[in-house]
């Protein structure tokens, strides 16, 4: 890895400058490694920070689906696709309360609440403090991922017991506009200022396969890997393609490419949960214990991620066995 210049954001000054000083050409050498000696170089990273037989468990659950005024090229939930969702309004606190219970006994040990909003108004985030503490209150760890925040919401949250706040860069800033129209890069960096300024731990990942090169997911890596601190949790989505949303056609990301990038976000983020993430449902399991060996080491677990399909949790727990790994407690 080089000293050079660090990668810089679109943005004069950013909450938390970077400290890694990952230039994307450092990643693309990593992604240009023989495949094979790059996995061994993610699991030799992996086993110095992380006990390779233990795979933490989060279970995500939407609380308010579908009506999203973003226009995210890749999501379901948004109004201005013709695959759309249908919309179903904030849950009930006794819904989410029974979900969060039932994930628990899975061997979940963070329950995850998203809604798709640009950002929550204040009657809404009043109710989604409610469900944190009471999601809190049964011994697990509580995630949101609401959209954007305003002045003092994170704080909030952090005030009712949130632990993680999820909000994704989704790729790199140099292919961010052709992803999304509605929102800007820099407001994603400032959410995240906003998150870490309340003390919350940070969820932030991105998605691949949605035709970009492997420049721009060396990009999206360098930018996560040089925020400062690191994000706790790092999700690797493969992107599902739904009919209707303006990827339904995206090219097939080789699987190759999907652990390449796992590998990396393992090498350049040792201590960070890396968690495989929306996608595994399509992934055979040769492909998820070879995501394992570069470095994974979280899982969506549960039969659905927001509105796309999931493996079962019985799948996921034969999985395991078959693999000998084990939930981390």
């Amino acid at each position: 890895m080089t000293t050079a210049t660090p990668i810089r954001f679109a943005t004069p000054a950013t909450p938390h400058p970077v400290a890694n000083q990952w230039q994307v050409s450092d990643i693309e050498a990593l992604f240009d490694m023989p495949f094979l000696d790059l996995v061994y170089r993610a699991a030799s990273v992996h086993r110095e920070h992380f006990d390779p037989q233990t795979i933490q468990l989060s279970t995500l659950l939407s609380i308010k689906t579908g009506g999203c005024p973003e226009d995210c090229g890749y999501c379901p939930q948004s109004a201005h696709h013709s695959g759309s969702v249908d919309k179903q309004g904030l849950l009930e606190l006794d819904e989410v309360l029974a979900a969060a219970q039932a994930a628990k006994e899975r061997g979940a040990s963070r329950f995850c609440m998203g809604a798709a909003w640009r950002g929550p108004k204040q009657q809404d985030l009043e109710a989604v403090k409610e469900m944190v503490s009471a999601v809190k209150a049964l011994g697990l760890e509580t995630c949101a991922t609401l959209g954007m925040l305003k002045d003092n919401q994170a704080q909030q949250l952090k005030d009712a017991g949130l632990d993680y706040y999820n909000h994704n860069l989704d790729t790199a800033p140099e292919k961010y506009n052709d992803i999304i129209h509605t929102r800007q890069y820099e407001d994603r960096i400032n959410t995240l200022g906003k998150v870490r300024d309340a003390g919350l731990h940070v969820c932030c990942g991105g998605i691949v396969g949605m035709n970009e090169t492997r420049q721009d997911r060396a990009g999206l890596i360098a930018q996560l890997a040089n925020l400062d601190p690191q994000p706790e949790s790092v999700p690797i989505n493969q992107l599902v393609k739904v009919e209707g949303t303006p990827l339904a056609d995206a090219e097939d990301l080789d699987w190759t490419e999907f652990v390449r990038t796992i590998a990396v976000a393992r090498i350049t983020l040792p201590k960070s949960y890396v968690r495989l993430s929306a996608g595994r449902h399509d992934m055979p399991e040769a492909m998820q214990a070879l995501c394992f060996m570069a470095g994974a080491n979280s899982i969506f677990y549960g039969e659905k991620l927001l509105t796309t399909g999931n493996p079962e949790s019985d799948h996921d727990r034969k999985l395991m066995t078959k693999l000998d790994l084990r939930p981390l407690s």
